[in-house]
């Protein structure tokens, strides 16, 4: 059976609807950097995904071909992520959509090093006869955050942003977004099927400690 990254790691990939506190360790992504509202029709954001999966695909199914990943072992391919922010605005303004910056990632397995990203990039290209150069290999480590299981849509987020920012604070964390750190989503649903009220979104924020007064 393929090995699933929901499954074995539910703590990051299948929260309770109840915020917590959770460490996240340094992992490798595939990445895509990007800006505009990511509901627009073949904006930036569409592509990014259709960029990344690509790449994902032609790495998950390397198997099949002559090239052989060291310590490769059959997997799903990790749900899409993505980090979020606007320029000179603290938190989310979720009615400015347009003026969204994002980091679209996909979680790659520890076994696929930067010569097997190198590869599946030349790879695709070949396949695809289109332009990866956008994709990058992203080593990233989130550190502590609060997080919690969103249902519904996305611009319903900010209620389940709010009960988050409280317990942060409750258990001594305070919000610690900046340059470095972000909004991050999991899209465990996906939104072109189903409902939209029934949508399963990670939310996750980065938090540190209240520094005491001494």
């Amino acid at each position: 059976m393929a090995f699933d990254f929901k499954k074995e790691y539910k703590e990051m990939y299948m929260p309770k609807k109840t915020p917590s506190i959770i460490e996240i360790p340094k992992m490798n992504y595939l990445a895509v950097r990007g800006n505009g509202d990511p509901n627009q029709e073949d904006g930036e954001y569409q592509k990014s995904i259709e960029l990344l999966y690509a790449v994902a695909y032609t790495i998950r199914m390397s198997y099949k071909g002559t090239y052989k990943i060291k310590g490769f072992f059959e997997y799903v391919v990790p749900p899409l992520e993505g980090f979020w922010w606007q320029e000179n605005v603290k938190g989310m303004d979720y009615h400015q959509k347009n003026d969204l910056c994002f980091i679209s990632i996909i979680r790659l397995p520890d076994f696929v090093k930067k010569e097997d990203f190198e590869w599946a990039m030349e790879e695709a290209t070949r396949k695809k006869k289109k332009d990866f150069s956008k994709v990058e290999f992203l080593t990233y480590e989130e550190g502590t955050c609060v997080q919690c299981m969103h249902i519904g849509s996305y611009d319903d987020e900010p209620a389940t942003v709010k009960l988050m920012h409280e317990y942060a604070y409750a258990q001594g964390y305070e919000l610690d977004i900046n340059d470095e750190r972000f909004h991050h989503e999991i899209y465990i649903s996906d939104p072109r099927k189903g409902d939209k009220s029934k949508l399963k979104t990670v939310i996750r924020h980065p938090v540190k400690k209240i520094e005491e007064d001494s």
